[in-house]
């Protein structure tokens, strides 16, 4: 799958957000490592801290399916449904990505690709734990 058809597939995983709060839809697409790509959009409620980003929610989704490594993941998000603007994850997106995959992952956003340590260069992992 090349990084366009995975960016296209967040867009349209946008499209069925719950954003009546912000306004602001956000879709996610993960690859995982054999080759499933599970979608994710974000899904707010009234009381904010119950909200949940589109990455996490693909996260969560390929988790419970018996998923847990993970080589891409793609990311849009817009107010206007023009996707053209990068929409970074969120640090607690990041850190729940960062479960499950190394330092080289793959994020892929409208203005190209990055690796999770470009967002997140000092994650909390077990070794924080010693």
């Amino acid at each position: 799958m090349t990084n366009d058809e995975l960016f296209s597939l967040a867009v349209q995983a946008a499209q069925k957000s719950y954003s009546k709060y912000s306004g602001f839809h956000v879709g996610a697409a993960l690859l995982t490592a054999d080759g499933k790509v599970f979608t994710g959009c974000n899904i707010e409620n009234a009381s904010y801290s119950l909200t949940v980003c589109a990455e996490r929610t693909a996260v969560f989704k390929a988790v419970s399916e018996g998923c847990n490594q993970f080589r891409v993941i793609a990311v849009a998000g817009s107010s206007d449904d023009n996707f053209i603007k990068p929409c970074v994850p969120c640090g607690a997106c990041l850190q729940v990505i960062s479960e499950f995959c190394g330092n080289d992952l793959k994020i892929i956003l409208s203005d190209g690709e990055y690796s999770l340590s470009d967002f997140l260069p000092m994650r909390f992992d077990e070794k924080s734990m010693e």
